[in-house]
Formats: C-alpha cells, sequence, structure tokens
C-alpha cells in the first residue's frame, strides 16, 4: 500500500511539474519521504531553486468519480524566505468564485480557486494554516467543481513537520 502510494506521490509530482519541465527541461528531485509527506526541489529558470512539500489525499470523496490527479503542497517561498505557501491542485476544473476550504482538526481555512488550483484567500493566513498542519492530526480539502459536484479530500498530516523541517532552509 505505501509503496503505490508513494509512487502514486512520485507520479502527481512529476505532472505537477509537467508545464515547468516541459519549458525550462527540468525534472523535480525527490529528497526525502516523511511518512504521508515528500519533499522535493526544482530548478526555475527565473526564480532559482523552489522547494515544497506534496502529498496525496489518503480518501476522495465522492468516491464513484475520477478525481484525476489531487494533491496539496506547501512551496517554500520563490523570494528564498522561510515562508511557506499552500496551494491544493485536483484533476478538474474548480467552479470559478466558489470558495475551497480547508479544516484542520475542526479550524477552518479559506482558499479561492483558479483552474484547477486553489491558494489562501488571505496570504496573511499561510503561518496559521502551516501551523495547524503542524500541530494537525488530519486534514480535509473541500471545492465544487465546475459541473457543480461537491468534493472533498481527507489528507493524513503524519510526517509534514519533518518534511517541513527538510525544505525549510532548501536554497
Amino acid at each position: 500500500m505505501f509503496k503505490s502510494s508513494l509512487k502514486s506521490l512520485v507520479v502527481v509530482t512529476t505532472a505537477l511539474m509537467v508545464p515547468f519541465s516541459a519549458a525550462l527541461a527540468q525534472t523535480p528531485q525527490a529528497i526525502k519521504q516523511h511518512k504521508a509527506w515528500g519533499a522535493y526541489t526544482y530548478n526555475d529558470a527565473r526564480a532559482g531553486k523552489i522547494c515544497y512539500i506534496l502529498s496525496i489525499p489518503t480518501v476522495k470523496e465522492p468516491s464513484d468519480r475520477d478525481h484525476g490527479d489531487v494533491f496539496f503542497l506547501v512551496s517554500q517561498k520563490p523570494d528564498g524566505s522561510a515562508k511557506f505557501e499552500p496551494q491544493v491542485e485536483v484533476g478538474y476544473p474548480l467552479k470559478s468564485g466558489e470558495a475551497v476550504t480547508v479544516t484542520v482538526d475542526g479550524k477552518s481555512f479559506e482558499m479561492f480557486s483558479q483552474g484547477n488550483n486553489a491558494w489562501l484567500t488571505d496570504i496573511n493566513k499561510e503561518p496559521d494554516l502551516v501551523a495547524a498542519m503542524r500541530s494537525g492530526r488530519s486534514m480535509k480539502v473541500s471545492g465544487v467543481s465546475t459541473r457543480g459536484t461537491q468534493t472533498s479530500y481527507t489528507y493524513s498530516l503524519s510526517g509534514v513537520t519533518a518534511a517541513l523541517k527538510e525544505v525549510a532552509n532548501c536554497k
């Protein structure tokens, strides 16, 4: 089970970087796997070295739908600061104007969507979400597709703290 999840994580990570890879001929490199979260890096021609962590959901709902590749990632800000930027990516377009909600152990954060991605509506809440992830056990992401389907994804937060430490000083 873990090996197939790890293989899926590598495939998803590669899929994440396809637009960048095609344009820049770069491939993400795995740094280290920390339970449910992997640490990765790639070189961007403009921004330099980008480091991030990534996980795939343990539960996808509704279970009778093809969700495509779905993952949650936290990247290091390209300005080289130790700040992190959480992001959701799903395998279908999200409904424009409809909030995506991230809930960590009962604490909720609102995200806005663009295409198949979502980011925190208030960037000042990024440290709060990352802190909640570090201290939490489980995270749920809920959104609505352009077809009107309510979707949700559950992630284990096991290993997130170690993975964040892995990329905190990545330069």
